[in-house]
């Protein structure tokens, strides 16, 4: 559930069956986040707000509504430009050197800019939107060299540099960028 507060902004609530109390954080967008009891009525919820405002307001770094806002639209964009793009530029190298992967996957994480499954799923951050495309071209190869590779041996690494001969060279560029949006 999610509550609309004016100060917090957006507050999601998160029942928890395992849960006893209630406890705050803040999630990687800076919103405030809830966690509650399963059966824990909306109505709770608000009125437990209300009394552990001070504390939120002293303890957590919640950011403020609209810089939230903002953060939601770049993302919205960004999945729009990514679903017309990333699949699309995977499918294309995955042609071109012979892979097979069973799905593509879009995400967001903070942490990382795509990954692959032993399942054959790879999945790439809509972050890399905002990188140079070479540094995109980099990733999806990374990605689908897991796919004979389900770890960063001296085969996997050879296996890239047979596609991206300058793989350190981008390996390093990205790090200067960061995969969260």
């Amino acid at each position: 559930m999610i509550i609309k507060d004016k100060e917090f902004g957006e507050v999601v609530v998160r029942r928890n069956a395992l849960s006893s109390g209630v406890r705050f954080s803040v999630s990687t967008s800076g919103r405030l986040q809830m966690s509650v009891p399963k059966y824990t009525s909306e109505f709770l919820a608000k009125r437990f707000l209300n009394q552990s405002r001070e504390v939120v307001r002293e303890k957590l770094p919640v950011k403020d509504p609209a810089s939230q806002r903002a953060r939601d639209a770049k993302k919205k964009i960004l999945m729009k430009k990514a679903k017309e793009y990333l699949p699309y530029r995977l499918e294309y190298y995955a042609k071109l050197y012979g892979y097979k992967y069973d799905r593509v996957r879009l995400s967001h994480a903070n942490t990382r800019w795509g990954s692959c499954s032993s399942n054959r799923t790879i999945s790439l951050n809509i972050g890399l939107m905002q990188v140079p495309e070479v540094l995109r071209d980099y990733v999806i190869l990374h990605e689908l060299a897991h796919l004979n590779h389900m770890d960063h041996s001296s085969a996997f690494w050879r296996e890239v540099g047979a596609h991206d001969p300058r793989y350190k060279e981008h390996r390093k560029k990205l790090n200067q960028f960061s995969p969260g949006v």
